[in-house]
């Protein structure tokens, strides 16, 4: 295929880049070369960030992007860069907190124009074309009769960016006492819905982590009311139209209260964080709904989202095309009532009951996006069926429906692989095997924990943050190592190897050689290898995804008790000390803190199982939901500080210690979790 105009970008691995390679814009990547053109030629920057499953990122290309006169503009006057959010998460954090704080808002596309230097001095989301030439326009005029005062609004704008995300170290004694967290939630619980669940606004977000977070608080504390609110979301996000009700896994976010129309992208890392969630919430209920959410989840991961050697890719997009060649949101997932009404037959009435092929379940255009409305019984009373032809028929349901639509065009993938949601995928695999002991959950994660040593993880211990056609070519982020080290503790405590421990250990060593802020004691998002930005961020703030900061000191926690080291022990409370001040203003962008807080006001139990029959114990104890734990593991001789001088060839015997005081060893796990919930 021909092609009028090709870019530089046809030299990158990114999907969202490559959609790009044939705009007329003279688009550049974001490297030293092109930063040293812009310099060279002392022209103004356009940095426009975006995705490949972003929707309005496709509008804009679209509208203004793929138009040779917009071009005319941006190549004339403008040195233009596209940056993939998710290969370049720094440059986009530099870029976004200029845009928030210049609009107050934010969100993507992102566009910035900065000076030649990558000060930025404008900058906004999405913009129809005329408001986009227009604003460019301007700016290159005001560029070229008074570049003064841009260089003085880019210097205010810099103070104003490098106070932005600096944590100062808290001097304070580190008290963390449970009435702080409940006061955290009783501010919290003001903005819940108690009707839909989630939050009590639109559009709504599923933030895994809040509700891990506040199961895990319900549970401990036996909060009845916060337990109902939290199974309310969790029942509410399972039956809505953001679960594909067909192929299984999430889209992004709803854009309504009911969880009904979703953002139709589905990301690896919010099916990653839902399959945790939905298997420990398994775990305390046993509700058969949230097993069947993990099961569906993970086949379609395994379908659509996983490489022969065993990497995840990253998303899938929001669009694709209809059968007028158009592309359009959603259309690969909707249906029409007619043509349902063909394919189903006599199986409709009790379908569209189901799914709502009526009012309820109407988007626009008479396109119906599934969701249920009523539980499996009600169907059952109104249609006086059984729970066992209820369960054929929904199978059957799926089985007609799912060749019908993978004829349609799919919508397209980005197939590029990043180490942080990788290992986000591998966490959520091993929880799903420590709860429902499926043997190819825990093979999965096992195949992507090699994936990840075999290609990301460099010679000097250090991590690449992205992989695509045999190539890694981005130094890793503190989200790398701090996911990695998550997910490699996690599935030590399930398979009993012994690397997945060691190389946590080593990649958080690594972290502070590389990342470590003395001065605060938290950790920059950037290594000190990397070349400097505007600004160097620290990020603590809990989001979709849980702050890399938040997450490092979680696992450093855990990592003091594993090694019986002090400096990790002492930088986990330094860190969380840090944050405390915020906490309780906005406790849902801190929810993974208020999990590690937990750790420190209820006890923390070491539980070291040593003998031939370890594993076998280690499921048995699995089935019982202990979040407040550790496990160590040996079947046999180890010098591990939880594990030495413990071991007998004739028993297997389970130590529950909490701050290294352990209880006479038992070798029932029942009684071990007697122990464990003392």
């Amino acid at each position: 295929m021909e092609h009028k105009y090709t870019n530089d970008l046809i030299h990158e691995t990114s999907p969202y880049l490559l959609q790009h390679a044939h705009n007329p814009v003279n688009w550049n990547a974001w490297n030293e070369k092109t930063l040293a053109k812009a310099k060279a030629e002392n022209k103004l920057i356009i940095i426009s960030v975006g995705y490949s499953a972003c929707h309005w990122c496709h509008v804009m290309e679209h509208e203004s992007f793929e138009d040779s006169l917009v071009a005319q503009v941006m190549n004339k006057n403008f040195i233009n860069i596209k940056v993939d959010r998710e290969e370049r998460p720094d440059v986009d954090q530099v870029y976004m907190n200029a845009v928030q704080l210049m609009t107050g808002r934010g969100g993507w596309p992102l566009n910035a124009i900065a000076l030649p230097d990558g000060r930025p001095v404008w900058g906004e989301t999405y913009l129809p074309k005329q408001q986009w030439v227009s604003a460019l326009e301007q700016l290159s005029k005001l560029y070229t009769e008074k570049p003064e005062k841009l260089y003085e609004y880019a210097d205010k704008l810099e103070q104003g960016l490098k106070t932005l995300d600096i944590v100062t170290l808290n001097t304070d004694e580190p008290v963390f006492e449970s009435d702080y967290i409940s006061d955290a939630i009783k501010t919290w619980s003001t903005q819940f819905d108690n009707n839909l669940g989630g939050m009590n606004r639109e559009p709504k977000f599923m933030m895994p982590n809040n509700y891990h977070f506040l199961l895990r608080y319900a549970y401990q504390t036996n909060d009845e009311k916060l337990q109902d609110y939290v199974n309310l979301t969790l029942k509410k996000m399972a039956y809505g139209g953001v679960f594909d009700q067909i192929g299984g896994g999430f889209s992004r976010y709803s854009v309504d209260k009911k969880w009904h129309v979703p953002h139709f992208e589905k990301m690896l890392y919010d099916n990653a964080q839902l399959v945790s969630l939905y298997s420990d919430a398994y775990l305390i209920t046993k509700n058969e709904l949230y097993k069947d959410i993990v099961t569906e989840t993970l086949e379609y991961v395994k379908r659509d989202m996983t490489t022969e050697n065993g990497a995840f890719y990253s998303s899938l997009d929001a669009d694709s095309n209809t059968p007028e060649g158009e592309l359009e949101e959603g259309a690969f997932y909707v249906w029409q009532k007619d043509s349902l009404k063909t394919i189903l037959k006599d199986d409709y009435e009790l379908f569209s009951d189901y799914y709502n092929i009526n009012g309820y379940g109407l988007w626009e255009h008479g396109n119906y996006v599934l969701i249920r409305k009523d539980d499996d019984e009600k169907i059952i009373e109104k249609h006086q069926v059984t729970k066992a032809i209820l369960a054929e028929k929904k199978k059957h349901w799926k089985e007609t429906l799912t060749p019908i639509r993978d004829k349609r065009s799919k919508p397209r993938l980005d197939d590029k692989t990043l180490t942080s949601w990788n290992a986000l995928m591998l966490k959520g695999y091993v929880d799903a095997y420590r709860v429902f002991g499926e043997a190819s959950y825990l093979a999965s994660a096992e195949k992507n924990a090699n994936f990840i040593i075999n290609n990301q993880l460099r010679e000097d211990g250090g991590l690449f943050h992205n992989y695509k056609n045999g190539k890694s070519t981005i130094n890793g982020y503190l989200e790398d190592y701090a996911a990695t080290i998550d997910a490699f503790l996690t599935l030590y405590e399930s398979s009993l190897n012994e690397t997945w421990l060691t190389t946590a250990r080593d990649l958080a060593n690594y972290t502070f050689d590389h990342f470590f802020d003395d001065t605060s004691k938290m950790f920059f998002f950037t290594s000190d290898e990397d070349e400097s930005l505007v600004s160097r961020s620290i990020e603590y703030r809990d989001n979709v995804i849980p702050a890399s900061n938040s997450i490092m000191a979680k696992s450093l926690f855990k990592l003091s008790h594993y090694f019986d080291n002090a400096h990790y022990r002492e930088t986990a409370i330094s860190m969380l000390n840090n944050v405390k001040p915020e906490m309780q203003e906005y406790p849902s962008a801190y929810s993974n803190w208020l999990g590690l807080m937990l750790n420190y006001t209820n006890p923390y139990y070491e539980v070291a199982i040593v003998g031939k029959d370890a594993k076998q114990k280690i499921s048995e104890l699995n089935k019982t939901y202990l979040p407040n734990k550790l496990i160590a593991a040996s079947t046999t001789e180890n010098n591990l500080p939880l594990l030495e001088n413990r071991y007998s060839p004739d028993n297997t015997f389970i130590y529950v210690c909490v701050n290294k005081v352990c209880q006479l060893p038992v070798s029932e796990v029942d009684k071990a979790i007697t122990l464990l919930k003392k």
